[in-house]
Order: structure tokens, then sequence, then C-alpha cells
């Protein structure tokens, strides 16, 4: 069995069928791919798509099935490559770091750098989101880890770590009430209108 064909099958999935999609993200061409697919029904004798016109709309039963085996398959393919790598994995390769805004522009710029003299080798590819967002990307599998200060919490399948300590400051004019405040309380802040996020 081809297991490119199985991996491509498990990313058509995971990009709701979009083929065009899938295949801007696989490098490879709309038409490759979906031969592929075919070719996959054809040596597994399933019919793994359900379709509308030419389109895929999703799995049938039998590609359900097919898929939870793959995704298993894929997995370990995945490892396997990554024991092959060996060494080298420490020490070349491409780094993916999916992160906020506000990371990128003020705390990781210091710590690339010194990563980078470190590892010459490594390319690191920064992809900017919210803080859901990044922890999506770090399920899919489009990045491989995630640095952010909020809501990591809310995905109980990532491991967290803590690296640093995000401080929260008030910042008022001078002879502003509040600098009397000591210590500073949640009650003493809702006196007054506060400049924030947006959200």
């Amino acid at each position: 069995m081809n297991i490119a064909r199985l991996k491509n099958f498990t990313e058509i999935v995971k990009n709701n069928f979009n083929i065009s999609a899938t295949a801007e993200k696989l490098y490879t061409s709309q038409p490759t791919l979906s031969k592929q697919m075919k070719m996959l029904e054809d040596e597994l004798g399933l019919a793994l798509f359900t379709r509308k016109g030419k389109n895929l709309v999703g799995l049938t039963s039998a590609g359900e099935q097919v898929m939870e085996l793959a995704k298993g398959v894929v997995a370990q393919v995945e490892q396997i490559n990554q024991l092959s790598l060996g060494e080298q994995l420490a020490t070349s390769g491409v780094l993916r770091i999916a992160t906020t805004h506000t990371q990128a522009r003020y705390t990781l710029p210091a710590v690339i750098t010194e990563f980078s003299r470190r590892y010459p080798d490594v390319a690191i590819q920064l992809h900017q989101g919210a803080p859901a967002q990044l922890a999506q990307m770090v399920q899919s599998g489009d990045v491989d880890m995630a640095i952010a200060t909020e809501s990591m919490y809310l995905f109980d399948e990532l491991a967290v770590v803590p690296c640093y300590r995000w401080g929260r400051s008030v910042v008022v004019p001078h002879g502003h009430p509040l600098i009397d405040c000591q210590p500073l309380s949640m009650a003493d802040l809702a006196r007054y209108p506060l400049i924030t996020y947006v959200f």
C-alpha cells in the first residue's frame, strides 16, 4: 500500500474535502491529487468519498473506517521518520512556531537571534494568530509549537509548558488617584475607564 496516498487522503479530509487547498498545501497539482485518490480507492476496492458531481463532499462509511486507521498509520510513519533523522533533528531542519503579534514583536526577537546563533542550520517559520487559532495550528500539525499567554488551558490534549511570567501593569498619569491605592485592587480599577484590547 502506498503510504503517501494515505497521507494525502488524511490531508484532504483535514482540509474539508477541498482538493485545491490540499494540493496547494502539499505542493502538488489538483489533477495529480485526484488521480492518487482514484488509485487509492481502486487499490482498496472501496469508495472512500461521497461526491456531488465532481466535488468531494464527505466520507462513505468505509471511508470513515479507513480514515481512522490511516491517521494512526500516518502518525506512526512520521514517528519512524523522526527516529531515522536522529541527531540531525536537533541541529537542522525547520522549526514552525505559532505565536501572537505581541510575542513575535516584543518577546521573541532576542530569543530567535540567540537560537539562530546556536543552531544556524535550523530555519524558523513564524505563524501569527489569536491564542485559540494557535492551539488549533498545533492540533492540526501545521506548526511544531505555539507560544501564547492565554487560552491554552482550553485545550486538554495539548501539553502546556510555562516559559516565563507575563506581568500586567496599570499606567496612569502623574497625580492620578490610583497611585495612592496600595495594594491596587480590582474594585479600585473598576471605578475608572480602561484603555485595553478592543475585544
